[in-house]
């Protein structure tokens, strides 16, 4: 069995289709159907089977699936670790993080921390939250951002590094748009502008309203800050988000109204596998990001 072998079925399985995976891989569509067949000979098993246009994992496949990714995983984190032994100052950071922290926040500290650290390389891995705690246990990312930070978790720790407040954001010509504060009960009938079903900040918003005596009447749906933001702006409806996904230009922007009560927060949190070691230049990333968190909120308190 070779090493190539699982990379082919690995990304099979994950296109699952042998041409769109040849072309992630940059390889001729026979040579990974002939690494594929050849692999499930040496297995003596069928690793997928045909589903319309797609292939599909058979159970023998999925669970070869699971110990591949380990394998491929380990063998990556091999080749750092080397690497930085070799150059304790070079390396690859593989960080996770949700979308609304790509506008500001990734951007910000990945800066700062190059600017100690020229030499240091960054992967990024962007998600929703089940995605990047699957990310950080499957080793695919060293670090991760999530929202909200996991109080407990059999395979991942971490530590709370933000608490943020969300806004509500309004069409400018709303007539809420210019008062300094409002309470969340005054947006009751207002049709509302929401992320889809798996976003973490939607049962933020929907427990929020539910707490302010009522439930919120979805118009929209989105899944980028971007449209969310947008869609209020050009008169769709309205919606909370918190202030770090607000930073935009543009002359179509919607109006930021502080929300007094109730008090609507999101956690966010940095985490990593449990009981295993970070590689070294994750865990100076790691360590940097702490002491930035920690002065930031001094300043704050200051």
């Amino acid at each position: 069995m070779e090493l190539r072998q699982l990379y082919y079925f690995v990304k099979v399985a994950k296109r699952e289709h042998v041409t769109k995976a040849a072309e992630e891989l940059h390889v001729a569509q026979s040579a990974v159907s002939r690494q594929i067949h050849q692999l499930e000979e040496e297995l003596g098993a069928k690793l997928f089977v045909q589903k319309g246009r797609n292939l599909q994992l058979t159970p023998v496949g999925s669970l070869f699936l699971k110990r591949a990714e380990v394998i491929l995983a380990d063998l990556e984190r091999a080749v750092v670790e080397i690497q930085e032994f070799l150059d304790p100052e070079k390396g690859e950071i593989r960080l996770g993080f949700p979308h609304s922290l790509g506008i500001s926040l990734i951007p910000e500290v990945v800066a700062a921390f190059r600017k100690l650290n020229p030499n240091v390389k960054f992967r990024f891995k962007q998600g929703m939250y089940p995605s990047l705690i699957q990310d950080v246990m499957k080793g695919e990312v060293d670090l991760a951002f999530v929202s909200p930070c996991p109080e407990s978790h059999p395979h991942v720790t971490g530590e709370l590094v933000l608490t943020e407040e969300l806004y509500a954001i309004l069409p400018p010509t709303h007539p809420l748009a210019k008062e300094d504060a409002i309470d969340l009960i005054q947006l009751k009938d207002e049709m509302f502008v929401l992320f889809s079903e798996g976003y973490s900040l939607r049962p933020i918003v929907w427990e929020a309203c539910k707490e302010a005596g009522f439930t919120p009447r979805i118009g929209f749906e989105g899944e980028e800050t971007d449209t969310i933001r947008g869609l209020v702006a050009a008169g769709m409806g309205v919606s909370l988000l918190p202030e770090m996904a607000l930073y935009a230009s543009g002359p179509l922007q919607p109006a930021k109204v502080k929300v007094k009560s109730p008090n609507v927060t999101r956690t966010i949190g940095l985490i990593y596998r449990s009981n295993e070691k970070l590689p070294l230049v994750a865990k100076a990333f790691q360590t940097y990001l702490l002491d930035f968190f920690e002065c930031d909120r001094f300043r704050k308190r200051s």
